[in-house]
Formats: structure tokens, C-alpha cells, sequence
């Protein structure tokens, strides 16, 4: 028996991950805003938040931690796309918010608020994806936004979160376990929220008739919750490992980031 916790887990991959866990008979928490998209996964536990703000952050760690002190797996699903920039209420890009600061907040949060940490957290994003940068003069995308462009920098964002992850914890302690994990699940009809341009809703409609079923979608990912490599990080293209040593798992820059980011939370 397992104990899951998905985010996202409302909607598209995370919602057929958690299904599929709750066959199993696993138990499986999901963390969304749409009660009426929760209903959708009858067995799972619910815990309706925002995870594009910090404060929502720090209330879903601390139920996780007092409720569920052993959790198996961590699986960071949570998108969605903006074609216009959207600050939050603390100020912080919208986008950049949701995909890749609750990421961080969660991964940290969840292993050093429990007795272990997860076993493994997989942080479903893009590594090996050639496009996407971060812009380190304009992190908040203020002079330079655009949806796909928002996106690519979460993407590499996340690349350098497990990097700066497994630094931080691999030695930290003989109690830590996690083993994370960054998975590209390549072309899935999920279920792609969002507010989109022309030009992406043109994108995103082919997707949902051409990708893969996200049934097929989620077995990378399933494979690697079920299994987790043996490696503090990993990187996978579907199941396809790929090599850390490339500039988009750059140490410098995992710790330039997580400076960056410390001054946010």
C-alpha cells in the first residue's frame, strides 16, 4: 500500500495517475481548486487550494504532514497556461507561481516536514526539451512575457530545482530517502487548463487529437513511482533516462536559482 500526493490531480495525467492508484487500492491525496473536478476521482482525499500562492503552499504542507506523516510519492502535475501576465496577489508572475515556485515550496516542504521525506518526488515538467531559458534580469517576465514563453522558463526552472534539490538533501541526513525525479511525458491529450491565444488553443486542439491517451501518458511515470531509480536525480524523456551532465542541469545556475527563490518565500 501506497500513499500518493498529487497535484494537479484533478485533471488530465494527474487525475488518470490517481485513479489508477486508487485501483490499486493505494491511498491518494489530491491537491486542486475545482471541488466539482474532485468529485471526478471518488476515493481520493480532496484538499482544495491555490497553489500559485505561497500562503496556500504552507497550509497544504502542514495538513500533509500532521495527516499523512508517510508519504510514498510526490507527484507535481499542476499547470496552467496564461496568455496574458497575471501577478498573484503577493506579486508573483502568475505561471512562475504555480509551475515552478509551488514545486519548490512542496518538494522542500513535504521532505523536511515529515519523518522521511517521500520516497520519490516526480516533478512531471520538460527536461530535454530544447526550448526555455530563465531570465535572470526579468525572473517576474515583466518586459518580456508571453504564455509559451512563461512556460519554457518554468520548464528549466524545474530542470535546476532538482538539482539544487538533491544537493541540499542528499547528504543532509541518513533519514533522507527522496529520490527526485524529472519526467518529460512527451505529447499527452491531458487536460491542458488555461486561458490561451489563438495561436495555442490551435496547438493544444491538436495535441488533444493526435497526443498520446494520457492512460499511456502516465506509465513513464507510474514506472518511476513504482520503481525510483536509485540516483538522488534522475531525468527522463517518457522512459528514456537522460544525461545530468548538460548545461540544463548546471549546478551554478540550480544555486543562482534557489538564492533567487529563497528571497521570495
Amino acid at each position: 500500500m501506497k500513499t500518493l500526493v498529487i497535484t494537479g490531480g484533478t485533471d488530465g495525467m494527474g487525475r488518470a495517475l490517481a485513479r489508477d492508484y486508487l485501483r490499486r487500492g493505494d491511498t491518494v491525496v489530491i491537491v486542486g481548486r475545482d471541488e466539482r473536478k474532485a468529485s471526478t476521482v471518488p476515493g481520493a482525499t480532496f484538499i482544495p487550494a491555490d497553489l500559485s500562492l505561497i500562503s496556500e503552499n504552507r497550509r497544504v504542507i502542514e495538513r500533509i504532514t500532521n495527516d499523512f506523516p508517510d508519504v510514498d510519492a510526490l507527484v507535481l502535475c499542476a499547470r496552467y497556461f496564461r496568455a496574458t501576465r497575471r501577478e498573484t496577489a503577493e506579486g508573483i508572475e502568475g505561471v512562475f507561481a504555480l509551475e515552478y515556485l509551488s514545486r519548490y515550496l512542496l518538494s522542500h516542504g513535504l521532505t523536511e516536514g515529515s519523518r522521511s521525506g517521500p520516497r520519490v518526488i516526480a516533478n512531471v515538467s520538460g527536461p530535454g526539451f530544447p526550448a526555455g531559458r530563465i531570465h535572470w534580469d526579468d525572473l517576474m517576465l515583466r518586459n518580456t512575457y508571453s504564455g509559451v514563453e512563461a512556460q519554457f522558463q518554468a520548464g528549466r526552472a524545474n530542470d535546476l530545482l532538482g538539482v539544487a534539490y538533491a544537493a541540499r538533501h542528499t547528504h543532509i541526513s541518513d533519514r533522507v530517502r527522496t529520490r527526485y525525479v524529472l519526467i518529460n511525458p512527451g505529447g499527452v491529450s491531458t487536460g491542458f487548463c488555461g486561458e490561451f491565444d489563438a495561436e495555442t488553443a490551435a496547438h493544444v486542439e491538436s495535441l488533444k487529437r493526435y497526443g498520446k491517451p494520457v492512460e499511456e501518458g502516465i506509465r513513464p511515470l507510474a514506472a518511476r513511482v513504482d520503481a525510483p531509480p536509485a540516483a538522488p536525480l534522475s531525468a527522463y524523456a517518457q522512459h528514456r533516462p537522460l544525461s545530468l551532465d548538460h548545461p540544463d542541469f548546471d549546478p551554478e545556475a540550480a544555486g543562482r536559482l534557489e538564492e533567487l527563490t529563497r528571497k521570495l518565500e
